[in-house]
């Protein structure tokens, strides 16, 4: 039996790894949907979410980045982040499966990917500024982290 330290932070690992499995698979979606969908329907669904807000005030910050964002969105953006959100979302979904089996290789995979992911997070923060890279990579640490733990657990409670 673990001791219950030990079975508070599996039960953190495991919430979090489910968590990064449903942000994998959103992942997946959205780089489907990016590749299915034509740049022209994307600014116009774009358009269409952010009219109403410029029409009430023409300097809304969010609405006006996003109107813009979209009308030069290019094919070539288009498929960098398509290929980019479903590369990574198989990744990450492939390690998911892996720790929630208890594969010994998926832990040492796992740390090297979101080491790696975490990595270009920064990097994409450099050019960004977006706070959304900033917790995501935090979430990530913590996971590397939880991950850490559980196969140090793995390994001492399979060599015992």
């Amino acid at each position: 039996m673990k001791p219950a330290g030990e079975h508070r932070i599996h039960q953190l690992f495991e919430v979090s790894v489910w968590l990064k499995g449903a942000h994998a698979l959103i992942e997946c979606a959205g780089g489907v949907l990016l590749y299915l969908v034509t740049t022209e329907t994307i600014a116009s669904w774009v358009n269409m979410f952010t009219q109403e807000e410029l029409i009430e005030d023409p300097n809304d910050f969010i609405a006006g980045y996003l109107s813009r964002m979209a009308s030069q969105f290019s094919l070539d953006s288009k498929e960098f982040y398509a290929f980019y959100l479903l590369s990574h979302g198989l990744i990450k979904l492939l390690l998911v499966i892996g720790l929630l089996r208890g594969k010994l290789w998926s832990y040492p995979a796992s740390l090297v990917a979101l080491g790696l992911f975490m990595a270009y997070q920064v990097y994409r923060y450099s050019y960004t500024h977006s706070p959304g890279l900033l917790v995501l990579t935090v979430f990530d640490a913590a996971v590397m982290w939880l991950i850490w733990r559980e196969w140090k657990m793995v390994r001492h409670h399979g060599s015992a």
